[in-house]
C-alpha cells in the first residue's frame, strides 16, 4: 500500500457534503466536457475515483469508465449512485494497482496525486498510468500550484478559507515539499470539528520530469477546465501528457 491516507467510513459519508461546491454544474460541466473530448470513443480509467464525483457523470456522457480507489468506504458511497456493471471499481492504490485492458485516457482530478507523500510514489503513479494507456493515449492531472508566494518571510502557515462555517490553514514544510491542511468546521449544533490532511506538492516542471521517466510527453497545460492560458498567476493547472503512438 502507498502512503495515501485511508479514508474511513465517517469521512466517506461526509465527503460529498464537504466538497459540495465541486459538484456544481459550473465546475462539473467543463470538467466532464474536457475529459470526454480526450477520451473520444475510448475507455477512461480514473485513479482515486472516490465517490464518483467525476466518473459517474462522465459515464452518463457515454464514456466507459473504470475506477481504482484505495478506500472501500468511498467505493460504498459510489455504489449508492451507480452499480458495478455500469462503473467497475477495483480497490487498490493508484501507484501499483493494475486493471485489465487498455485505455484512451487515465486521469486524476482535484489535487489527488498529492495524496502520495513521496516523490517515488508519484513517479510510480505516472508509470502505472503509462502501463494502462493505449499508444496515443493520454494521462491528465488537475493539480494546484504550491501557493508559497502567500507566505511572508519566516511564516510557514497561511489561511486558505476564513468563513462563517469553516476555517482552513495550510502549514508548509518547505524542505520536504509537504503541506498539512488544517480544517475547523462548524457543526449544526454549534460545536467545531477539527480535521487535518497531509499532502506532497509538486511543481509542473517536476511532473513533466516524472512523465518523461514514464515515457510520456507533455501535450498541453492550461489553467483550468475552460482552457484559459496557464500563467505565473494561475493557482492550479490541468496538464495532459501523451503516450507516443
Amino acid at each position: 500500500m502507498t502512503s495515501s491516507a485511508l479514508w474511513d467510513e465517517e469521512t466517506a459519508r461526509r465527503y460529498d457534503d464537504l466538497s459540495d461546491e465541486m459538484f456544481s454544474p459550473e465546475v462539473l460541466g467543463p470538467t466532464v466536457d474536457f475529459l470526454a473530448d480526450l477520451a473520444g470513443d475510448g475507455r477512461a480509467l480514473e485513479f482515486a475515483i472516490g465517490t464518483g464525483r467525476v466518473g459517474v457523470p462522465l459515464r452518463k456522457r457515454g464514456v466507459p469508465v473504470v475506477g481504482i480507489e484505495l478506500s472501500q468506504p468511498m467505493v460504498d458511497q459510489l455504489r449508492t449512485k451507480v452499480d458495478v456493471e455500469t462503473l467497475p471499481v477495483t480497490v487498490g492504490d493508484m501507484a501499483t494497482t493494475h486493471v485489465p485492458g487498455e485505455f484512451a485516457l487515465v486521469y486524476l482530478v482535484f489535487n489527488t496525486i498529492s495524496n502520495l507523500l513521496t516523490q517515488d510514489e508519484q513517479v510510480e503513479c505516472f508509470c502505472n498510468a503509462a502501463r494502462h494507456l493505449a499508444p496515443g493515449g493520454r494521462f491528465l492531472i488537475e493539480l494546484w500550484v504550491p501557493p508559497l508566494r502567500r507566505l511572508p518571510p519566516g511564516q510557514l502557515a497561511a489561511p486558505f478559507d476564513v468563513s462563517e462555517h469553516h476555517l482552513g490553514f495550510d502549514a508548509h514544510d518547505l524542505v520536504h515539499q509537504m503541506c498539512t491542511s488544517h480544517h475547523f468546521t462548524k457543526e449544526p449544533d454549534g460545536t467545531w470539528r477539527r480535521g487535518a490532511g497531509r499532502f506532497r506538492y509538486a511543481w509542473p516542471a517536476e511532473l513533466d520530469l516524472m512523465a518523461r521517466i514514464a515515457g510520456l510527453e507533455l501535450e498541453r497545460r492550461v489553467a483550468d477546465w475552460d482552457s484559459h492560458p496557464f500563467t505565473d498567476e494561475s493557482p492550479k493547472h490541468v496538464s495532459v501528457w501523451r503516450k507516443p503512438a
